[in-house]
């Protein structure tokens, strides 16, 4: 809707072909339905891609701070949250009308629901077979999206294409999704369905402070989310429960300080039921005075909390993700204007192209800067 917008108001003819019988359900969904539609932080050091320097020219030429000015010309009150993260006060309809208002400005052609069967080259243009018969176009902008949430008409068509036209793709995964452990491992923690702690998680160099929650087949929550993205099949976690204190030291001082259980302790820097069960696998007994308790256990089980390693066996894959990681290979693709290098006229923007966004309102931007993008190039 951007990319089809922006190029209408610029005087192209314009037909945007969708496959599904509702727009923008996407945009509908998230933020609990508020739409966290940018962050004010966007640059290309939030984004996953094997050509940073690519993400960095496209999001350069439209910012946050672009879209916002479009949201504040449709009188779309909206509010920032956690880290730059801007949303609707009101619904995520407001979102899609306004772009829906864009295409109108830009006499788009809807068709809709109409699904493209084939693109082939013609002359120095296209052919594409559609439910609603061939069409012809000097240019043909996929924006078909990832693979994430099937239920609302996710499609690989976008990748696939890529493929037919001889272009590189790299191999799509679910990204900004909770991650899953093996069942017995995991049957000590399963009981902590619905726990929730900030906490640091780290795989490899990279880490996030954010807020993590327990499932019963293993971690969601921000955090996990955020990490998920850089984790790799094999890849251990590290995180550190507590990463405000340092609970060694704060054990140490309790003991000296403290009438109270280890366990009454615990809990002022823990949930009840983690610090339970996290004595209970220490062996430790959780109703006896911290006071009576060796120095060294006491350390001990402040490093265990601060420096948890576990080793997830997968994630909950494309129906709990939230974007893909992957896609049409930047490689292929000229950063001005997002067009094929091998084929002229084929643009590709939005979540089919491999760059991934971090959680809070990235991957939109993403969507609004390269749909921009091509909009003004074509």
């Amino acid at each position: 809707m951007m990319c089809a917008a922006v190029a209408g108001q610029r005087g192209r003819r314009v037909a945007l072909i969708e496959h599904a019988a509702r727009v923008g359900e996407k945009i509908r969904i998230s933020g609990g339905g508020r739409c966290n539609f940018t962050n004010v932080l966007a640059g290309p050091q939030h984004f996953i891609s094997r050509q940073l320097g690519f993400t960095r020219e496209v999001l350069s030429r439209y910012t946050p701070r672009d879209f916002t000015a479009l949201v504040r010309r449709y009188r779309i009150a909206y509010h920032e949250k956690h880290k730059g993260q801007l949303f609707c006060d009101g619904s995520s309809q407001q979102i899609i009308d306004m772009l829906r208002a864009e295409c109108e400005l830009g006499r788009v052609q809807w068709l809709q629901p109409c699904v493209v069967h084939g693109v082939s080259r013609e002359g120095s243009g296209f052919r594409l077979e559609t439910d609603r018969g061939a069409l012809q176009a000097r240019r043909v902008v996929v924006a078909t999206g990832g693979l994430p949430v099937p239920k609302i008409g996710a499609s690989d068509y976008g990748l696939r294409l890529a493929r037919q036209m001889d272009l590189l793709v790299v191999a799509p995964r679910p990204a900004l999704v909770p991650l899953t452990f093996a069942a017995e491992p995991w049957k000590p923690f399963a009981g902590l369905a619905g726990v929730a702690l900030e906490v640091r998680v780290a795989c490899g160099a990279q880490h996030f402070d954010e807020d993590l929650l327990f499932t019963h087949r293993g971690l969601s929550g921000p955090a996990i989310l955020q990490i998920s993205s850089f984790w790799d099949s094999g890849d251990p976690l590290r995180l550190d429960l507590s990463p405000a204190h340092d609970l060694g030291e704060a054990l140490r001082v309790a003991k000296v300080q403290s009438r109270q259980s280890l366990l009454n302790v615990l809990g002022q820097f823990l949930p009840r039921r983690l610090a339970q069960t996290w004595v209970e696998m220490q062996q430790l007994p959780a109703d006896r005075r911290i006071a009576e308790l060796a120095d060294a256990k006491l350390k001990a089980l402040g490093a265990s909390l601060g420096a948890w390693s576990l080793q997830p066996t997968g994630t909950e894959g494309w129906r709990k993700a939230e974007v893909m990681r992957g896609g049409v290979d930047t490689a292929e693709l000229h950063p001005a204007t997002l067009e094929a290098h091998k084929v002229p006229g084929l643009h590709f923007i939005g979540e089919v192209v491999d760059v991934t966004g971090w959680l809070g309102g990235y991957n939109f931007q993403w969507a609004w800067a390269s749909g921009h993008a091509v909009g003004m190039s074509v």
